[in-house]
């Protein structure tokens, strides 16, 4: 791992689950750990219902935009976490992988979206953690 932990967040459309993740981690660790999130399939925008249950807790996304992955962003980080998007998202050796399973907030009513929120923070916890070592 490089002296500075980076992470990237891949889901398929980078509009949701992943952005809320990159939000979180960015709010809670600071410039200990760089933040990086794409998808396979990058969405037009952002989940508005992501963006309102982000905003409830202080923690504003609205300055980001879907992006696409990249070998490039996978191969500068040290922590690939995906979050349902299977076999599209790459296998790079030597990186540390996890899967988050987590409710895709797309379609979903603000309480479900809130539900998917606080399980993120709760593993962002325990990897901020875990990388601060």
């Amino acid at each position: 791992m490089t002296a500075k932990p980076s992470v990237l967040f891949v889901c398929v459309h980078n509009a949701g689950r992943s952005q809320m993740a990159a939000g979180w981690l960015r709010h809670l660790a600071g410039d200990r750990i760089e933040v990086r999130s794409a998808g396979s399939e990058p969405a037009d925008q952002i989940n508005p219902i992501a963006i309102q249950a982000m905003a409830e807790v202080g923690i504003d996304i609205t300055a980001e935009e879907p992006k696409k992955l990249s070998d490039a962003a996978a191969q500068a980080s040290d922590v690939i976490v995906t979050m349902g998007c299977g076999d599209t998202c790459p296998h790079f050796p030597g990186k540390r992988y996890e899967d988050w399973e987590l409710t895709d907030p797309a379609g979903q009513p603000i309480e479900v979206v809130r539900g998917v929120r606080d399980e993120i923070r709760a593993r962002i916890d325990k990897l901020i953690t875990e990388l601060d070592g």
